[in-house]
């Protein structure tokens, strides 16, 4: 087991796990290596890592927080993992994709905790996350998009950090859902529990109601729900804080879309360096599977999509923007990425 000092300086040892028994915060070893060849920090995907040892909270809070943080919030099924990967680069920028450590904060809500002490594993465990790699480099942290509802927390106990929130547009959303199977249409259902959870969703529903819907439904009450959190959201940070991007946007332009997010976080890329990226295989490559891609290809598997469940979405879609209407939720998002 490695020494206190050497955990809480050194970013290889990845803040992994809240040990909520004994209140303590699980590092894992994990280099820069490590996180490049998997495309979300969780357990799932690293399997049995090293664990090099665990600190007392107290311990961990009462290290000086030196790091400089971006938020990257998003709806699922919208390039997320692409743009941390894009704006992972040594010296600027490290990306971590959907650290299990804030997952952790959402359990330990949902499982009865003090908001209090919410706030104080979500402050310690973006300190945590948010060390460098290397001197002078950032860090940009794509959580999972259950903690969506806790986003307001996570940008108030980080009053510093600047955020984005990338999302798919509505019909891609349920696209998404509808080709992906069965799975997929029951992670829809998951994720409006936990928001419902949460008390994130305010469009007018009784509980019974949820049981009446079919699973795109179901599905675009989950997207309506993250837009009224991120509309309020970016009304109450302004633009300077909170900016929001849509996927079609991305994928039209994605050197002026990475560019203007470096830019808001205060990364130092210029045109040559994001030409590169956009060139090269964050952008060329699916991010979880790695098969070839492209913003051509995405369109055309779409399309097939679209044309498959065309009946059911135009429907949902209609339905969906009826109940936006009704609750005051905007389609189009403030604060949108100016490339300018």
């Amino acid at each position: 087991m490695s020494d206190a000092p050497s955990l809480l300086n050194d970013a290889r040892f990845l803040a992994h796990r809240h040990v909520e028994g004994t209140d303590r915060i699980r590092f894992v070893r994990l280099d820069r290596a490590g996180h490049a060849a998997v495309p979300f920090i969780t357990d799932e995907y690293l399997g049995n890592p090293e664990v090099a040892g665990e600190l007392p909270i107290e311990t961990c809070l009462a290290q000086r927080d030196a790091g400089r943080t971006g938020l990257l919030f998003h709806s699922g099924f919208c390039g997320s993992t692409m743009v941390v990967r894009a704006l992972d680069r040594a010296g600027v920028a490290m990306g971590l994709s959907e650290p299990m450590l804030l997952n952790d904060v959402v359990g330990y809500r949902r499982r009865g905790a003090q908001p209090a002490a919410v706030a104080r594993l979500a402050d310690v465990s973006l300190r945590l996350l948010s060390r460098p790699f290397a001197p002078d480099e950032a860090v940009v942290i794509k959580p999972s998009n259950v903690i969506n509802p806790l986003a307001p927390l996570l940008v108030a106990v980080r009053p510093s950090a600047r955020a984005v929130f990338l999302h798919a547009p509505l019909e891609d959303f349920l696209v998404s859902v509808a080709r992906k199977g069965l799975a997929c249409r029951l992670w829809a259902r998951e994720l409006l529990a936990g928001y419902l959870h949460e008390g994130a969703v305010q469009l007018g529903f009784s509980a019974d109601d949820y049981f009446r819907q079919s699973d795109l439904q179901v599905a675009a009450v989950g997207w309506l729900a993250q837009q009224q959190i991120f509309a309020r959201l970016a009304r109450q940070l302004g633009p300077d804080r909170l900016i929001t991007i849509d996927t079609t946007r991305l994928l039209d332009d994605p050197a002026a879309s990475l560019g203007a997010m470096a830019r808001h976080y205060g990364l130092m890329l210029d045109r040559a360096a994001i030409a590169h990226i956009v060139a090269g295989p964050v952008f060329t490559r699916h991010s979880k599977s790695q098969s070839a891609f492209s913003g051509e290809t995405r369109k055309a598997d779409y399309a097939a999509a679209r044309l498959a469940y065309a009946d059911e979405i135009a429907k949902v879609c209609v339905w969906a923007e009826r109940v936006a209407r009704q609750a005051d939720v905007p389609l189009v998002l403030p604060n949108p990425l100016q490339t300018a």
